[in-house]
């Protein structure tokens, strides 16, 4: 007999009787005893069934499985309903089925066609009628695609997909690709799923977004509509705006990311070009959209104008641009990307690196200013088949397009302005900027106000001088706002709002926050300064001695990283005033600024008040942040005094070196050992324990050698020495004459540096090249009888010269034609002085010439030498007036020519168009070479 239900009875309610009768044992059921068995027996077959069904469906939903690869279960779907087909009574299973049936009708089954819906589009493609501004943005495009392509190469989407790749897209090494979508009101989603699943190379996982959207159940249903396992749907209650999706991206377990704004619909070959480009050399450290942005360009006022500004060339472009008939047909690289990117997950975390200038839009700039500036990463248009729309990046453009116009609120616009002007100014190279590199003469750094204050004085004058360029970059944040910096230099606080270069706000401590980390302030500085030396290539970079020692470190690596050449020059705060001079240089003279290096060689043995006196004048002197190393060279005979002051002697510019003879040499061993040049940047500072230098001693050695030997403009290869001192007789004379060189050069300039072939001795510095050659040469002349020496100058009473080495010097130089320069200021004020107190030669028992102090020693410059000088400057190398031996003006060429004419020289040479020249290393000659 079959089982009856009553007609009110649920089909539920039966189904639980039913199952309470025959397992709770309650009564006994009226109808064949046979037929209870069969229907317990196939209630547990029909149960063990569906558990093996459920064991294999939820083994292949586990995340450790690849969802590509997983197999079609359909047959254990199959394998239970054969198995209820032979155990279950057709009455039973129709009952089954019948109260399965009212259960389906209580929630229906969802497909897409049900859920979805799409959006609108009743409008053309805008286009433009404007021809003057389709013309200008043609011409813009066209220079910044011919720019790439000859610096960087540009590819079509034909020569790209033949570039070799890691990714593998029909073998194993597939790449994973996870696409995010995010949404809030736009109808597109069934759109992109549909493009999606349609893909060439199939994705790994669909994250679908809807944070603080109105239409979140709609979403879901959508999402739940198309019952795929690797869509996911992700919603929250709270907006977390445009960068949540990134947030979202960081967990992501997939090699590449794909995010997409809603208004795009991606043809189906996106993804295998998008992950085929990502695993080539080139593009692999990369971020790759369809849609991007070309930045401003300075306009002719030297601003920048709105990146929306009509009619406007300069404003930049959007790429691909419909409205100017503008298609990309090669790749491109641009400022920042929209709509759409794809990057590999690593990337993603750069986004974070800085807090954002505002979570409310600018994402896309954010990011790609951020992968530039910490991953050395470039943001590339794709290039499409205008033919084939399965390789586009937003299949139907009109909808980017739409989404592009709603930046056109004045609100939005402005913040996006201020945004790109601050990521310019704290180092993003935009396209602008990699196009028109920038050249400027210095880039002052300060981390606080006070270095702002203490920089003032030589950062006004580099502005102040016509033809130079400089610049300051302030840390902002609580360490140095830009407001206040604008008020210690006197500027007005609009200067830090404009958009036009003067002062850079790197926003440190405001963007990161406050941190006791080195790393922070660090990778700020680093970081900025670094695309800033770039963009700008100053020839130096200026900040304080005693600035933060992160800072200085950041400042250093960044210097280091600008291949055109731009040096660091840290300044103690008392000296930056009193090189003012700096702003006169060359640019092209500037770069070098620490190439030379000097050291102090002092030579003494029993003069310890003497030595005392010269050691407290080189210690109260200025210096600009240069390591000087000093020596001491010392005699057999030197006393106990004087070593213990040599030892206790604290010098903090540079290494202390001592050298004591075990045999007494001489003045002259004493002397011409005291130094040897090791590199050509070595110089030889050589002073006798009885000279005292000036205050300002280091500054001009320092200007005349960068002015006149470090200036690739300037070529003065007989300058061989530096004097500190100005002489006021002419000592090689045997009348010794009284000499006043303001006087002589009254007509010229009565303070002009001159270039005389006499070298100093009482406070002079020596050059290496011809140093060495100065070593060769008195090896090969030297005599202990100065008349067996084959060099007899005429009218020179240094022919009778015996213990000097000066006398060597004077000889070689008259021969070859070299030159030291002098100082000449009133009353032959100088760099260095000669206290005239008992030596070698002075007062010594041997020499019969009697020396009157007063012709000797001359007063030390106490004051800044720069406003005597004529125009405020060193003269250029050219204006420099030459005098011989004897005092007397002649031209450079005419100094060779008389060393020629007494042809006395190691190598014999033609009397009137040659002189000796030498190996520049070795200081060994090597031929004779014609100078006229």
């Amino acid at each position: 007999m079959g089982f009856v239900r009553n007609s009110q009875m649920r089909s539920g309610d039966f189904l639980e009787g039913m199952i309470s009768d025959y397992v709770g044992g309650k009564a006994k059921v009226k109808g064949p005893k046979k037929g209870s068995n069969r229907l317990v027996t196939a209630l547990t077959c029909l149960q063990f069934a569906f558990a093996v069904y459920a064991t294999f469906l939820l083994y292949y939903m586990s995340p450790a499985v690849d969802l590509r690869t997983k197999p079609d279960f359909a047959w254990a779907t199959r394998i239970a309903r054969n198995m209820k087909q032979l155990i279950i009574p057709p009455h039973v299973l129709g009952r089954y089925q019948e109260a399965a049936s009212l259960i389906r009708a209580e929630v229906p089954p969802i497909t897409p066609s049900e859920v979805c819906e799409h959006e609108k589009i009743d409008f053309v493609q805008k286009k433009s009628n404007d021809v003057w501004m389709i013309k200008l943005k043609r011409e813009l495009y066209d220079e910044v695609l011919d720019f790439q392509s000859k610096t960087i190469g540009t590819e079509t989407l034909t020569e790209l997909m033949a570039m070799k790749s890691k990714w593998d897209m029909r073998g194993p090494n597939r790449p994973k690709v996870t696409v995010l979508l995010n949404h809030f009101k736009r109808k597109t989603l069934c759109s992109q799923l549909d493009a999606l699943l349609q893909q060439t190379l199939p994705f790994h996982h669909v994250w679908v977004l809807s944070f603080g959207s109105p239409n979140e159940k709609s979403l879901k249903r959508i999402v739940e509509s198309y019952n795929d396992t690797r869509i996911s749907f992700i919603s929250s209650s709270y907006d977390f705006k445009y960068y949540g999706r990134f947030q979202m991206a960081l967990q992501t377990e997939s090699d590449l990311v794909y995010i997409l704004d809603d208004d795009m619909i991606p043809g189906k070959k996106m993804l295998q070009i998008l992950s085929h480009m990502a695993g080539t050399d080139k593009y692999k450290n990369s971020v790759l959209g369809s849609i991007g942005r070309i930045l401003p360009f300075r306009q002719k006022d030297f601003t920048f104008p709105s990146y929306r500004k009509f009619k406007s060339k300069e404003a930049g472009l959007y790429l691909p641009d419909p409205a100017y008939d503008i298609t990309v047909d090669k790749i491109v690289q641009v400022d920042f990307l929209s709509s759409s990117w794809f990057l590999s997950a690593e990337h993603v975390k750069a986004l974070f690196i800085e807090t954002p200038f505002t979570f409310m839009t600018g994402e896309d700039l954010h990011l790609s200013y951020q992968i530039q500036k910490y991953r050395n990463a470039g943001s590339f248009v794709l290039p499409v088949d205008p033919n084939d729309k399965e390789t586009w990046g937003d299949s139907e453009h009109r909808l980017a397009y739409v989404s592009e116009t709603t930046v056109i609120f004045k609100d939005i616009v402005q913040v996006r302005d201020e945004q790109w002007w601050r990521a310019l100014t704290t180092g993003y190279i935009t396209q602008w900027a990699a196009m028109h590199p920038q050249k400027i003469d210095a880039l002052f750094y300060a981390h606080s106000v006070d270095e702002v204050k203490a920089l003032a004085p030589l950062l006004e004058k580099f502005r102040s001088t016509v033809g130079k360029k400089a610049y300051i970059v302030v840390s902002g944040g609580s360490f140095c706002p830009c407001e206040d910096a604008a008020a210690a230099l006197k500027w007005p606080k609009l200067v830090c709002k404009e958009r036009r270069f003067k002062i850079f706000d790197l926003q440190i401590g405001l963007l990161s926050g406050t941190s006791n980390s080195e790393v922070t302030v660090l990778q700020a500085v680093y970081s900025s300064m670094k695309g800033l030396i770039k963009i700008h290539n100053p020839s130096v970079v200026i900040t304080v001695a005693d600035t933060d020692p992160n800072v200085k470190k950041a400042l250093k690596m960044a210097s280091e990283t600008n291949a055109n050449g731009t040096a660091l020059v840290l300044l103690p705060r008392p000296s930056v005033s009193k090189v003012l001079w700096m702003a006169d240089l060359r640019s092209t003279a500037l770069p070098n600024w620490n190439r030379m290096r000097l050291s102090v060689n002092i030579i003494t043995q029993n003069r310890v008040t003497s030595l005392t006196r010269l050691l407290k004048s080189l210690s109260d002197a200025y210096y600009i942040g240069d390591e000087i190393p000093i020596s001491f060279n010392m005699d057999s005979k030197v006393d106990e005094a004087t070593i213990k002051l040599v030892d206790s002697f604290e010098w903090p510019h540079g290494p202390k070196t001592l050298r004591r003879r075990i045999i007494q040499g001489g003045l002259i061993r004493a002397v011409s050992e005291s130094w040897y040049p090791a590199t050509d940047d070595d110089y030889g500072l050589l002073l006798e324990d009885d000279i005292e230098v000036s205050p300002y001693y280091y500054l001009w050695i320092k200007y005349a050698l960068v002015s006149y030997h470090y200036d690739p403009q300037i070529s003065l290869p007989e300058l061989s020495s530096i004097s500190l001192y100005t002489p006021r007789i002419v000592e090689v004379v045997k009348e010794r004459p009284k000499w006043n060189p303001t006087e002589f050069f009254k007509r010229i300039h009565p303070n002009t540096p001159y270039l005389h072939q006499l070298p100093c001795s009482w406070g002079a510095v020596f050059f290496p090249k011809h140093w060495r050659e100065f070593y060769v040469y008195m090896n090969t002349r030297f005599t202990e009888d100065a008349k067996a020496n084959p060099v007899q100058i005429p009218k020179s009473r240094t022919n009778g010269w015996q213990a000097s080495w000066k006398k060597f010097l004077i000889d070689m130089m008259y021969l070859r034609g070299y030159v030291s320069l002098y100082p000449n200021f009133p009353n032959q004020a100088s760099f260095s002085t000669n206290h005239m107190e008992p030596g070698a030669h002075i007062s010594a028992r041997d020499n019969v010439v009697r020396h009157d102090k007063a012709d000797f020693e001359v007063p030390l410059l106490k004051e800044d030498f720069r406003p005597l000088l004529p125009n405020l400057k060193l003269p250029p190398a050219s204006k420099l007036p030459s005098l011989n031996l004897f005092n007397q003006p002649v031209s450079l060429k005419g100094l060779k020519a008389a060393g020629a004419k007494l042809g006395r020289d190691v190598l014999r040479c033609d009397n009137a168009t040659e002189i000796v020249t030498v190996h520049h290393v070795t200081g060994l000659p090597q031929k004779c070479s014609k100078f006229l």
